[in-house]
């Protein structure tokens, strides 16, 4: 059993420091998540806190199976694709204050979220839970709710994609 379960067991008989306990665990992890779905930060913010209030109405039918930030995602996911629909937009991460060359690190990072934006949804999703979320492939895999071999497709597909993109970019 790992503190997950604990943790859990203790929100179901009513302790309130557990809930704000596993908030705090997950907050950061899951509001990054919805930051690359959400257009501003204040819905991230709302996505997030509204994936947590649909874990916690869960939690009597809950079965604490697996890793506890994999069904936060699924929750994550399923609410920023209702939310947006088709039209989400990926958010740039901040950029560091340091660096040699800030404006080439500015170009290559929009860059970047071009190609993500051109994507179809399915890549995408992948992408952002290893490369941003830093994801192992298996776990990806437990959020989508699809195969090993299909995540690890899409991976291959998506890398492809974005290597063509930026490669015909550079060429304009």
């Amino acid at each position: 059993m790992d503190a997950d379960f604990f943790l859990i067991q203790k929100i179901k008989n009513g302790d309130d420091d557990a809930i704000e306990k596993l908030i705090r665990k997950y907050y950061p992890v899951i509001f990054k998540y919805c930051s690359y779905h959400a257009p501003d930060r204040q819905n991230a913010e709302d996505l997030t806190q509204e994936t947590f209030e649909r874990f916690f109405g869960s939690l009597p039918r809950y079965q604490h199976r697996d890793k506890t930030v994999n069904y936060l995602y699924v929750i994550a996911r399923n609410l920023c694709r209702d939310a947006h629909a088709r039209k989400r937009e990926i958010l740039l991460e901040e950029l560091p204050e340091t660096g040699e060359n800030p404006l080439k690190e500015i170009e290559e990072k929009l860059e970047i979220e071009r190609a993500l934006k051109k994507l179809p949804e399915e890549m995408r999703e992948v992408i952002i839970l290893y490369y941003f979320q830093n994801l192992k492939l298996k776990e990806i895999s437990k959020i989508l709710q699809i195969g090993l071999p299909l995540v690890k497709y899409r991976m291959s597909k998506a890398k492809k994609f974005i290597r063509t993109y930026l490669g015909e970019e550079d060429e304009k």
